[in-house]
């Protein structure tokens, strides 16, 4: 499997329950399109937008979304659409408009990659817990932390 095919777990389902249900199923391919998504928010922030430039933003957004859904398990591609609304098909929408639909869903992204990364987190957590105690199992009896309890012979055994 390589990186783009690799689920990553997501901790914190959107409808409330903490279940290791979502998953991302193309992380590297979620993580480019955020990334374009929040270059594109920065440059077209402070620029006035001519009909072109918005007609072209918004194509950009859906086209965007539509790339971020075959990336995402159901369960996020569900929330996805609820969230992000749709442009009407006629006319060009405002400055304002695409700029508030960017930023949501620069949030949403922003929002799953923070998941990501507490899911990740935790993982690497629990596995280091799990490795912990299977050290501790593996110790035979009497052995102790390896610090000296003073002067003389250590151990148990007889010497020579």
């Amino acid at each position: 499997m390589n990186q783009e095919q690799q689920p990553v777990v997501v901790v914190g389902a959107a409808d409330g329950g903490g279940d290791l249900t979502d998953l991302v199923e193309q992380p590297a391919k979620v993580m480019r399109i955020g990334t374009m998504i929040k270059q594109l928010l920065e440059e077209v922030r402070a620029a006035p937008l001519d009909e072109a430039s918005r007609n072209r933003l918004k194509e950009i957004h859906k086209r965007s979304i539509d790339e971020l859904e075959d990336g995402l398990a159901p369960e996020l591609r569900d929330e996805l659409e609820r969230l992000s609304l749709p442009f009407t098909e006629e006319g060009t929408p405002s400055d304002a408009e695409l700029r508030i639909a960017q930023a949501q869903l620069v949030g949403w992204l922003e929002g799953l990659f923070h998941g990501i990364q507490t899911a990740l987190f935790a993982q690497q957590m629990a596995a280091r817990a799990q490795l912990e105690q299977m050290r501790g199992r593996a110790l035979p009896a009497g052995s102790g932390d390896g610090a000296d309890s003073g002067p003389g012979p250590k151990g148990t055994g007889q010497y020579l």
